[in-house]
């Protein structure tokens, strides 16, 4: 076939070349075999040399039979293939410029060089298709081997790295088409195939996932502008716009490469109509289909999104066609179009020099991002928070829309989703860190100035009003003001003439035009509407001939010559007449009033006018700020109640916020920032670094002008956080200290100003010095030797003989000595082995000095309180009054003084002994004191309370201090001094039998031999405590008397702090024996539930629960004792016994049974505090398995329960949070079907609305439908109730939603049968009223088969509930035969085994709890810390 007779067809697939298509088109005559092709391959490289690029005319088909073995020959073929043709594309590239500008070129040398043009670019691009195939598949093989074998397969291909070859290539053909080649073809017109040939190779290689990848952006950006040049010079939007639109469809990895892409054609090759096309596109796809496609709809928002922030300003002419996808249901598209309308406000839209249509076109953007936060869909929300936070941070958000989205984002705190909370605290921190108002935003400091130019600003008006009235106000303004009030007023008086007679004194005779003209202008301006009309109606009568009144048209109604006449004397004549005759003007004012025109200064007005404009934006800022503030201040009290979500993110922003609000100055914000101390304890790393950040932030970082200043503002901070802290405030406040003394982030100057100001050498208060004494003690548990160095002077600080004694400074100097052993006691089992514990001499000053300030602070001089009887003999009240009570701070003094002598002294028990023998021995000499004084000899001797308390509260302390030492300390140092010598006899004893093991070294390997040496030093200590302390002469067991006759007669010793004393006392006496404690276990909680003293109710709370601890084995028959105190009528005692009840169950001290409905309760409780509390106990009790599922039908049964249940709605409150931890499918299911069957033994309405509502909370599947329609009749006949039957027809509404086809056809037939149950029930129901009243539970009785009934029993003896039968059926149902009570089961739980009279106080022996089966201890020997 000669050149001159066929043309070559670019073909759609390969093997169309093979076949005759038509007339004069080229076929492939031969396809080789692969032996063949390198001689053949050759052969064309010959030719090639010879002819040129035309040399494909005959050799065509030795490329196509390259193309067409291309899997199975050798890669060095394909390589010198791939290299050959891109020499004779670009041989040919190089010769087409002189070839078309030949105009004597022959028709046949053009289609020659056309068909070698066609057949070179056909074969380079199949070629680099090949190619990218098998690199793909290739590439997903590393993927699948992770990456094994790659290295071997780049060595193999000699160094050829296709990714490197690619960008060549493309290259070459952008050169290629940036010739004027159309001139090959007939007309000048490119074939579309050929155009499609080469940006379809472009395509194809976008498809590669690995094209994203920072190496091949060399081939991304060849790509780009050979698609380019294509859109310019080819006429190939459409194209490219429909194939873009397909690959966002199904390539996620494209949207940023072709948002590259569409970005570089619309600025570089000026196609911004492109980006028209494209967004047309997208704008035209129906939302439904997006919502079915959420491939594709990523795709697009990704795409737009990104489009928008490289060119906003050419893409906001395309916004209207999106605004569709606003309403549509893809979540994702709306947030593209929303962040596209975000960057058209930051980049295009911000500023103050925007025109008019620029205004309203942001206005409307605004308003949009506005409205969609309060999206349905949750990512909206945060997402429209998100493009406000950066709005805030560029400040391109217009000030008169602060409020209202600060307002907005306060609002978005209270979102269920967490992300959106994240979202709302980020953009009010934005808005804090970019506020245009103050650096300090207290609404306090605010307040004040705002109120003041507020009040100047009014009396600025006033004056105004007063000096220039006319001068200041615009008539046609004021006159358009009043013009509907004076319409109405006309249009009466026309209607009803005769209710202006009287109402104004008329025309004088005397009076001119004038003068008539200037009152009806002051009765217009005072608004006296109806004089003024009524006087123009006379002067209108008698000045026909005058000005203004001549004026007037008689074809006009009478309400316009009215209106005419009225606006042309309030509004004409003024100006010119004041500006005619000044002094005139000037002279009109009353006595007491000056205007500015008599000033000498003409511009004076117009300076006036300035500084009341300038009042007014004062004003006007200054209410800004303040309403920003108080938003703030609402914030700051919805955000710390998230400080302790389970979400880390959401916690670290909490704190984040609360750092920046510190920082600006707002007063509340250190309540967020104490508020976040005990976080310092979380068990997540990121929230106790984000803790320490922000201490670090707020308190390390002071400013100062030298390092002195800025520890001594750091300390002023740092004090400020002690003041009315509580106990684990400033325990977690040490911690954080403790941190940053161990990394060195405090100066040195730090500690040199703590101990001037500790020592008194700089002058500071009282409290001042307290609290540098507490944070060197806090400082000192990360470093001893900053309080061991300098022990002395702390007992000179706060140990001293001064009068009188300071004993809060004596506490914490107590405190901070004891954090001395903290770093002893945080040493390894070893060290704490090898070396023995750190003591001090009894005969140490420190002790000698403690056992001083104790013993003479019991009996301060002068103390008399309320006394109280010793003897047996009860003293009246009237004889127990007293003058001065003693120091309230001796008492926690005293307790940290006992510990710390337990702490540091050798020997501890003599001293305490000795401390009590003289407390003791003080009390007596005061007792008879008061005898011998005494006149009536047969009068029982008397003591006063605070003395009697203060000695109680002393014997107990000791007696606490006492059992911890044995435990601890003593336990310890017998166990190393156990190890010290089993390691000397080792060494005494010769290696023999090396290879054998005796007995007792396998019992050392099992680790028995430590294990029976534990149990003998635990039994010593056991016995030490039972057999030695409260028994024969010991110093405790002196007090134990005296303990028990106070806590016996509490209507003799009735003070409430002797009380407290007593009970506190009593219960650390018990914690020492366990048969001490059992005999007075009866005691200890008829106190707890008949003490009139809340108090005193809420410290046995606390101390029973050590008890339960201590010895659960005696407290277990006393559980429901604990859990009565949940019901307390104290708000204190209730709280107490929450938190104990919620340590006793999640330790699993104590047996959770169904009286656990009291700490339900507790979820509404009146107060927040405790209902918090109760339901942090169900979050966590919902961590452990099945607990919560395993008591619900316990909670369910006793607040439902007609007798000691709780009210209707305060029942959903308490089961909509409970049955909100049911999440799993199988608990779910098991709970409808025991919910289902609870109907047939439930007895009132109110039971089944609640199992109803109960029901229709639980998140039910399709499943549980199932267990709902097999368990239809136990609720069938009870779906006349309108409220039941609205509870099931709930559940339905839930399951529609999401359901399958399969799923609803069961959904319809229950709900069909619940219509027809529901229908039928209300006509029953309608007949029972008329005629069988009797029989109005006729559907609930009917008897059930035998099976079902069987199988029903089975399975629920079978199941996790398991409900005993109950003990007083004959007391309720007397007359009930055995059979019928089958038919009709009472469901008691175990829980409700115990009487009403258990809960009784006042209990006798034969009452006393028996012990039960024993609670088993997991390390009954270990010891306690």
């Amino acid at each position: 076939m000669s050149p001159q007779v066929w043309e070559f067809h670019l073909p759609l697939s390969p093997e169309e070349l093979l076949k005759s298509g038509g007339v004069n088109q080229y076929v492939v005559q031969e396809v080789l075999s692969i032996r063949h092709l390198p001689s053949y391959l050759k052969a064309f490289q010959t030719a090639f040399r010879a002819q040129g690029p035309l040399a494909v005319l005959k050799h065509f088909d030795t490329i196509y039979s390259i193309l067409h073995h291309f899997r199975s020959i050798d890669p060095g073929l394909k390589e010198d293939t791939l290299e050959f043709l891109i020499k004779v594309v670009s041989r040919h590239s190089q010769e087409l410029p002189a070839i078309l500008d030949d105009a004597a070129l022959s028709v046949s040398d053009r289609s020659a060089h056309l068909n070698a043009l066609k057949m070179n670019c056909y074969a380079l691009i199949r070629l680099l298709e090949s190619f990218e195939t098998t690199s793909s598949q290739t590439g997903l093989m590393d993927v699948e081997l992770g990456g094994k074998g790659r290295k071997s397969r780049a060595k193999a291909t000699h160094g050829f790295d296709w990714e490197e070859e690619r960008q060549p290539i493309l290259q070459l053909l952008t050169q290629l088409l940036q010739l004027d080649i159309r001139h090959l073809w007939n007309h000048s017109i490119i074939e579309e195939e050929f155009v499609s040939l080469v940006t379809g190779c472009c395509y194809r290689l976008l498809e590669n996932p690995t094209i994203s990848h920072q190496k091949n952006r060399p081939t991304r950006e060849a790509i780009t502008h050979l698609l380019g040049v294509a859109l310019t010079r080819y006429n190939h939007m459409l194209s490219a716009t429909v194939k873009i639109i397909q690959m966002l469809q199904h390539f996620e990895h494209l949207a940023s490469i072709l948002v590259a892409a569409v970005s570089l054609w619309a600025t570089d090759y000026g196609m911004k109509s492109i980006v028209g096309e494209i967004v047309r596109e997208i704008g035209q796809k129906c939302p439904q289909e997006l919502s079915r496609d959420p491939t594709g709809a990523k795709g697009f928002a990704a795409f737009l999104t990104e489009l928008a922030e490289r060119i906003p300003a050419i893409l906001m002419s395309s916004m209207c066609i999106l605004l569709d996808h606003l309403d549509g249901e893809n979540y994702m598209m709306r947030n593209a179009v929303l962040a596209a309308m975000a960057e058209m406000v930051l980049q295009v839209l911000s500023g103050d020099q925007l025109e008019a249509a620029s205004r309203d076109t942001r206005d409307q953007f605004l308003d949009t991002l506005q409205a969609h936060c309060h999206d349905v869909n949750s990512f909206v929300r945060s997402r429209v928070l998100q493009l406000f936070t950066r709005i805030v941070q560029q400040k391109a958000l217009p000030l008169t829309r602060f409020q209202a989205v600060v307002a907005l984002a306060v609002g978005r705190l209270a979102d269920k989703s967490v992300l959106v909370c994240k979202s709302a605290i980020q953009l009010l921190a934005s808005f804090l860190a970019n506020n245009p108002f103050s650096c300090k935003l207290s609404d306090t400091d605010l307040a004040g100035p705002l109120q003041k130019e507020t009040q100047k600003l009014q009396e600025m008006r006033a004056q105004r009003r007063a000096t220039a009235p006319s001068a200041e106000l615009d008539p046609a303004e004021e006159w358009e003001a009043m013009l509907p009030e004076l319409k109405a007023t006309l249009q009466q008086l026309l209607m009803l003439p005769q209710e202006g007679e009287g109402m104004s004194e008329g025309v004088a005779e005397t009076e001119t035009p004038e003068e008539v003209e200037g009152r009806i202008r002051q009765l217009l301006a005072k608004a006296s509407y109806k004089q003024a009309v009524i006087l123009t109606q006379e002067a209108m009568g008698r000045f026909q001939e005058s000005e203004p009144f001549c004026h007037v048209d008689p074809e006009e109604s009478e309400e316009t010559r009215f209106l005419s006449l009225l606006g042309t004397i309030f509004k004409g004549p003024a100006a010119p007449t004041q500006e005619e005759n000044p002094q005139a003007a000037a002279g009109n004012l009353g006595p007491g009033e000056t205007g500015c025109k008599d000033k000498p200064s003409g511009s004076e007005p117009e300076e006036c006018s300035d500084e009341l404009v300038k009042q007014e934006l004062l004003v006007q800022y200054l209410q800004d700020a303040h309403s920003f503030s108080l938003q703030i201040t609402k914030a700051i009290g919805i955000i710390s109640k998230m400080m302790y979500e389970h979400t880390t993110t959401v916690v670290q922003e909490v704190i984040e916020f609360f750092v920046m609000v510190f920082q600006f100055g707002v007063p509340q914000a250190l309540f967020g920032v104490r508020r976040m101390l005990p976080l310092i304890w979380s068990k997540e790393p990121g929230v106790r670094d984000a803790v320490l950040n922000a201490y670090r932030q707020l308190y390390l970082k002071p400013k100062g002008d030298s390092a002195r200043a800025k520890a001594q503002t750091l300390i002023h901070n740092l004090s400020l956080l002690l003041v009315d802290a509580s106990v684990g405030t400033i325990q977690c406040l040490e911690e954080i200290i403790c941190e940053f003394v161990q990394k060195d982030e405090l100066s040195p100057a730090v500690t040199q100003v703590l101990w001037e100001r500790a020592t008194e050498k700089v002058p500071c208060s009282p409290l001042e010095r307290c609290s540098s004494v507490m944070l060197l003690g806090m400082m000192a548990r990360g470093k001893p030797e900053i309080v061991g160095s300098n022990l002395d002077t702390l007992v000179n600080i706060g140990l001293d003989e001064k009068l009188p004694p300071d004993y809060r400074l004596a506490q914490q100097v107590c405190h901070a000595i004891a954090n001395i052993l903290d770093r002893r006691k945080a040493r390894g089992p070893s060290m704490g082995e090898r070396h023995p514990p750190f003591r001090l001499p009894q005969e140490h000053r420190l002790f000698e000095r403690l056992r001083e300030m104790v013993t003479k602070g019991e009996l301060p001089h002068r103390a008399w309180g309320r006394r109280a009887p010793l003897s047996v003999v009860a003293a009246s009240p009237s004889s127990c009054a007293g003058s001065v009570h003693p120091d309230p701070l001796w008492v926690p003094f005293k307790e940290a003084a006992v510990a710390l002598i337990y702490q540091l002294a050798e020997g501890p028990e003599v001293i305490c002994a000795r401390i009590l023998q003289d407390c003791a021995k003080q009390a007596l000499e005061k007792l008879e004191e008061k005898s011998d004084h005494q006149e009536a000899p047969k009068e029982t001797p008397v003591l006063p309370t605070f003395l009697l308390m203060n000695l109680l509260s002393l014997a107990g302390d000791v007696a606490l201090q006492q059992l911890v030492h044995l435990e601890q300390a003593v336990s310890g140092e017998l166990c190393r001094r156990r190890v010290l010598r089993e390691e000397q006899e080792h060494k005494r004893k010769e290696p023999k039998e090396k290879n054998s093991k005796s007995e007792s070294t396998l019992e050392e390997e099992m680790g028995l031999g430590g294990a029976t040496a534990d149990d003998t030093e635990a039994e010593l200590i056991r016995g030490i405590c039972e057999l030695e302390l409260l028994e024969g002469k010991q110093t405790l067991a002196a007090f134990v008397p005296l303990l028990l006759k106070v806590c016996n007669n509490p209507g003799l010793y009735s003070n409430p702090e002797l009380s407290t004393a007593a009970s506190l006392a009593l219960g650390k006496f018990c914690m020492i024996s366990a048969t001490f404690c059992d005999s007075q276990l009866r005691l200890l909680f008829t106190m707890l539930e008949k003490s009139s003293f809340p108090i005193v109710r809420s410290n046995l709370m606390i101390a029973t629960g050590d008890l339960a601890i201590r010895f659960p084995n005696l407290v277990d028959p006393w559980t429901p004792h604990l859990y009565a105190r949940l019901r307390d009528s104290s708000q204190h005692v209730r709280k107490t016994a929450a938190l104990v009840m919620t340590h006793l169950i999640l330790k699993d001290m104590v047996k959770v049974k169904g009286q656990v409905s009291e700490m339900a309760v507790l979820l509404i409780d009146p107060a927040p505090q405790i209902a918090a509390l109760a339901k942090n106990f169900f979050n966590e009790l919902s961590n452990k398995a099945n607990a919560i599922y395993n008591l619900l039908p316990d909670i369910i049964s006793r607040l439902s329960a007609p007798e000691g249940g709780v009210e209707e709605e305060p029942f959903h409150t308490i089961m909509k949070q409970l049955l909100s931890y049911i999440t799993k499918d199988k608990q779910t299911e098991s709970l409808v079907e025991k919910l289902c069957q609870r109907f047939r033994t439930a007895q009132t309405e109110r039971q089944y609305r609640d199992l109803a509502y109960c029901v229709s909370q639980l998140p039910l599947t399709e499943r549980g439908l199932r267990k709902m329609l097999d368990n239809f009749d136990c609720f069938g006949d009870k779906l006349s109730d309108e409220s039941i039957f609205s509870a099931f027809l709930s559940i339905l509404g839930k399951l529609r939603r999401g359901a399958k086809p399969e799923g609803k056809a069961v959904i319809d037939e229950f709900e069909q049968k619940l219509r027809t149950c529901h229908t039928r029930g209300l006509d029953t129901v309608e007949e029972l009223e008329v005629g069988q009243g009797s029989n109005q539970r006729a559907p609930s009785a009917r008897k059930q088969p035998a099976a079902t009934r069987h199988r029903h029993v089975a399975s629920t003896a079978s199941d996790d509930f398991v409900t005993p039968k109950p003990r007083r059926t004959t007391r309720q149902h007397p007359n009930t035969q055995q059979r019928a009570s089958r038919k009709k089961l009472r469901i008691v739980f175990s829980s409700d085994e115990s009487s009403d009279e258990e809960l009784s106080a006042e209990m006798t022996e034969d009452e006393t709890p028996k012990k039960t089966t024993p609670i088993r201890r997991a390390s009954a020997h270990r010891h306690r810390s």
